[in-house]
């Protein structure tokens, strides 16, 4: 109790400070912004074209993440006047600045200068200059020259009225190479070993270094696994750490940055940066140093299909949702920095979003949770990298585009509800099924690594159970490990492979009190080392779920397994568990074909005042992860909805907003005259606004 307590002292006082760097006052619903790039057009447009960033009626727009060679032209010699100039500007025309620092981009004279502060990919080529993110966070002298900048940047402009808050870098990454093998790495990462281990002893033990003859006499003996340069797999211990060191790396730059601000700026500005969702080597839990995360968001560039014929104009109903249920419960806030406007440049191909869906993007941000809303950007390029990239204005400058024309139908559309006010009471049949599911970057490494089938992918399966959530229309927090868990009516903890005595005391007893519990497949099976316990497969877990796991088992493409439950028929080919329920337990589902045909896969117990379900089973399209959870809450009697995939629908600050990414149209019970926005038959791309 004495834990529970202490955590829950720490989460009122980090939100407490945060409060007072609010992104925007509560009323005010959402803010919504465009980036803009003076440095990339000639000193006699700025003012035209940030007089009509004010026009259209955005409130911020967004400087600076590339400049870094116009800031500082020369070693040494810094240029700020033009900044001074745009910032000025749009101070003048009643926009707030989001500064951001520019240490994506180094300048040519530096990478030139100190080509060593590049990265290096896995097949050993370095990274040449000439796209973003291509330096190492784990080089010293990279960090010299970005210590300088920031600093220059939070002197000038720390006090500046106009600037409410600063982004650090942009989108931390190094997008298709997203470790580094450079020599830089491989220092600090002996370094990092040696401060985990204390010991070379201690690392061979945890290691297994005596397999394969792997044993090392001293950590500068230590290479970065890679499994590009060694006959075999690498040894999936030091992939674990190396995984977990890059992960350090790019938190601990973030945190660099943040710290040298802090000495310059004004309280009231805020830092953050936009990170990619999921991004696999990034952690953006562990930037403490920040006040809030942000994430961005390109739906449509051919990468998914969404539903029915044209569902890659809308993009997947998990995307945005997904993304603002993971960033939020970070630090309390969360805002998307980058929304897709239109038609982009750099897909698979690159297709005409269907018409509104920018509209019900916007809609979907702002009921997900995000106080913050920007559109990349406000003119498309004329030259470089993105020419192909739509904006807010077409080619000529003047005319607005589609997806211009859908923000300012959704700003207008909040300054009308603004006049309304905003409400943070919860309903009370919201608060009742408010859910979460416990995101774990450890669990998800150690999988990508170790997948055992290649029909295996860790946030597909974990997206299975948001999207039943979803459908059920609860609330859903994605949790990192450590947040409290008794707030939550429902919490899964989907295929969490590697843990320990603590995570299973913390599961026990938020049932116990009352909360249900839903754990998945591949749980239990290893301590925090990815070392098997000398026991049963999964044994720690057994008294948890009131069962044990007899095996496992895969199967090969284009063979289904099978899995009943109440009478229907579920499919399955990538993970499917045999269990074995205790003399409490229910049966939930079996398998229904095989040679264990008739087995138990899914059990049922009650722990406590509440409830503790296992599913032993990924299914092949979520419907039985949805069957589940739905079971569950009826069960329990947490009231839910029941929604068709595609359909999201999610209070926030007293208003209800809905969206359609299915390809049919959605009929809403609501009554006319609650109705602000829309109708209540919502076609696909459509919005309803209700109060």
């Amino acid at each position: 109790m004495k834990f529970v307590l202490t955590i829950h002292l720490v989460w009122g006082m980090a939100l407490s400070l945060l409060a007072q760097r609010a992104i925007i006052p509560a009323d005010s619903l959402i803010t919504v912004g465009t980036y803009y790039y003076p440095e990339q057009w000639a000193p006699e447009d700025w003012e035209s074209d940030i007089k009509k960033i004010a026009a259209l009626g955005f409130e911020f727009t967004h400087y600076g993440e590339f400049a870094w060679a116009a800031m500082e032209p020369k070693e040494g010699t810094y240029d700020f006047s033009w900044l001074d100039k745009a910032v000025n500007l749009a101070q003048q025309h009643g926009l707030k600045v989001i500064m951001c620092t520019p240490t994506p981009t180094p300048p040519r004279w530096l990478t030139a200068k100190h080509p060593d502060i590049l990265i290096k990919n896995a097949e050993g080529r370095v990274i040449q200059h000439g796209a973003r993110t291509h330096p190492s966070w784990s080089s010293d002298v990279y960090k010299g020259y970005v210590e300088k900048i920031v600093t220059q940047l939070g002197k000038r402009y720390g006090n500046h009225p106009a600037i409410i808050g600063w982004q650090l870098d942009n989108e931390p990454s190094h997008y298709g190479s997203p470790y580094d093998y450079s020599e830089n790495a491989e220092k600090k990462f002996q370094l990092w070993l040696q401060k985990k281990y204390q010991t070379i002893e201690k690392l061979n033990a945890t290691w297994g270094a005596a397999f394969w003859s792997l044993t090392y006499q001293h950590f500068s003996q230590i290479q970065i696994p890679n499994g590009k340069e060694l006959v075999a797999q690498p040894n999936p211990h030091a992939i674990l750490d190396f995984k977990r060191f890059t992960s350090d790396e790019a938190s601990g730059f973030l945190s660099f940055q943040a710290r040298i601000l802090r000495k310059h700026i004004a309280p009231s500005q805020w830092i953050t940066s936009n990170f990619m969702p999921f991004y696999e080597s990034v952690d953006p839990g562990k930037s403490a140093d920040l006040d809030f995360v942000t994430y961005t968001k390109y739906l449509v560039a051919g990468y998914d299909k969404g539903i029915g014929e044209q569902g890659f104009r809308l993009g997947s109903p998990e995307q945005i949702g997904l993304a603002s249920d993971y960033f939020r419960p970070v630090k309390g806030i969360t805002g998307v920095m980058e929304l897709q406007p239109g038609q982009v440049n750099w897909g698979v191909f690159n297709p005409q979003p269907l018409p509104g869906a920018v509209y019900m993007w916007l809609w979907h941000a702002f009921a997900a949770g995000s106080d913050l809303a920007c559109n990349y950007r406000f003119l498309s390029p004329e030259t470089g990298g993105e020419q192909y990239h739509t904006a807010m204005l077409e080619k000529d400058r003047q005319t607005i585009s589609s997806g211009g024309k859908q923000y300012v139908r959704f700003l207008d559309e909040i300054r009308q509800l603004r006049k309304s006010g905003a409400s943070e009471t919860m309903p009370a049949d919201v608060k009742a099924r408010k859910s979460a599911i416990v995101y774990s970057l450890d669990n998800r490494f150690e999988q990508d690594n170790q997948p055992q089938t290649d029909r295996w992918n860790y946030m597909n399966h974990l997206t299975k159970y948001y999207n039943a959530l979803v459908r059920l229309n609860a609330p859903v927090d994605i949790l990192r490990e450590e947040h409290p868990l008794d707030d939550y009516a429902v919490v899964v903890v989907p295929a969490f492979q590697l843990l320990d005595k603590g995570a299973v005391d913390k599961w026990t007893q938020y049932a116990a009190s009352g909360g249900n519990l839903v754990i998945s497949c591949r749980t239990g099976q290893k301590d925090r080392e990815a070392r098997f316990w000398r026991a049963l497969w999964a044994e720690p877990i057994y008294p948890l779920i009131g069962g044990k796991v007899d095996f496992y088992d895969h199967l090969p493409p284009g063979l289904e397994g099978k899995v009943q439950s109440d009478g229907q028929t579920f499919s399955w080919n990538s993970w499917g568990e045999i269990l074995i329920p205790g003399p409490e337990t229910e049966t939930w589902a079996v398998h229904a074909n095989q040679y264990y045909q008739g087995s138990p896969t899914v059990i049922h117990r009650r722990l406590g005042k509440g409830s503790v379900t296992y599913v032993g089973t990924d299914s092949r399209q979520g419907d039985l992860e949805y069957a589940i959870i739905q079971k569950l809450c009826q069960t329990r009697n947490i009231p839910v909805w029941n929604l068709p995939y595609g359909v999201v629908f999610n209070w926030r600050k007293g208003y209800w907003v809905g969206v359609n990414y299915s390809e049919q149209p959605y009929r809403h019970p609501v009554e006319d005259n609650r109705i602000l926005f829309g109708k209540k038959e919502i076609q696909p791309g459509g919005v309803l606004v209700y109060k």
